[in-house]
């Protein structure tokens, strides 16, 4: 089996998780967990530069990364154990009294991958920011990657940091869009309509990368050429484009499912969909 072929299983399984976390707490974010699980697979097997054995939530000389959109938890909880943070079974903890995988990221409770809590939207990119200035300010050449929903474009914080991330060259940041075009409300277009994200963002100063995010060798593809541009005095921000509820054909391409469970028939007709490649939790 090629790697991509591998990745393409790990994936696959990382969306079963996903289905079965949110089934058995009766709560969670599925759709968008689903679509962003290739970029997540990409990002922590083989782009992420950082150690699960070791990681430290400082992240001194380690690639850092922040999830903006913190409600997604359930892909990233998943990813987090089959890279080995912890172990696989714990992922049945999930949104349960005294778990450690609580709804959105959380810190004090010591989850390795964690470096801050995460869900308030519009936060991650000004963390990243203060991350990337301060291994500048240290020699530090790792980088920071972020990703954000495009719904959350919607607050104004994100783009304080974007104009904030190009004045000061900080060209150490990779942060990436899942765009979707689905928040809870609807389609971002309808809600409130962003216009051109590419403009937008090279408006702002940044460096811009269209990918498609639910295309395994592509996103892979695009990191990498992210990570070409990284040291040149701009920021990079990829704009992927995903489908919401990716791999399950009635969640798929709706906000119906951003933040619903779904019940016992339509658990058993989503995992019927999605092969079981690495062993259930």
């Amino acid at each position: 089996m090629d790697r991509i072929e591998y990745l393409k299983k790990v994936a696959t399984q990382v969306r079963r998780d996903i289905i079965r976390m949110v089934s058995g707490a009766n709560s969670g974010h599925p759709g968008g967990s689903l679509g962003c699980a290739d970029f997540m697979v990409a990002l922590y097997f083989e782009i992420l530069k950082q150690k699960p054995e070791n990681f430290d939530i400082e992240g001194k000389n380690t690639d850092m990364f922040f999830l903006s959109n913190g409600h997604i938890s359930p892909v990233w909880y998943s990813v987090l154990a089959r890279k080995g943070y912890f172990d696989v079974k714990e992922l049945s903890t999930f949104r349960k009294i005294n778990s450690r995988l609580q709804g959105h990221p959380a810190t004090h409770e010591g989850l390795p991958g964690i470096h801050i809590a995460s869900g308030s939207l519009g936060q991650g990119l000004s963390v990243a920011c203060g991350a990337a200035l301060a291994k500048k300010i240290n020699g530090d050449n790792s980088i920071i990657f972020t990703l954000h929903g495009d719904g959350e474009l919607q607050e104004g914080q994100i783009w304080e940091a974007a104009m904030f991330a190009a004045a000061k060259k900080l060209d150490n940041i990779i942060s990436t869009i899942d765009f979707n075009d689905k928040q809870i409300d609807g389609p971002v277009s309808k809600v409130l309509n962003q216009g051109v994200l590419a403009e937008k963002f090279q408006a702002f100063g940044w460096d811009v990368i269209s990918a498609n995010g639910n295309d395994m060798e592509n996103i892979i593809n695009a990191l990498i050429e992210a990570k070409s541009r990284t040291g040149k005095g701009k920021p990079i921000m990829i704009i992927m484009k995903t489908e919401m509820g990716m791999g399950v054909d009635f969640m798929l391409g709706t906000h119906a499912w951003h933040g619903k469970a779904p019940n016992a028939e339509q658990t058993e007709k989503a995992l019927a969909q999605l092969e079981v490649t690495l062993g259930d939790f």
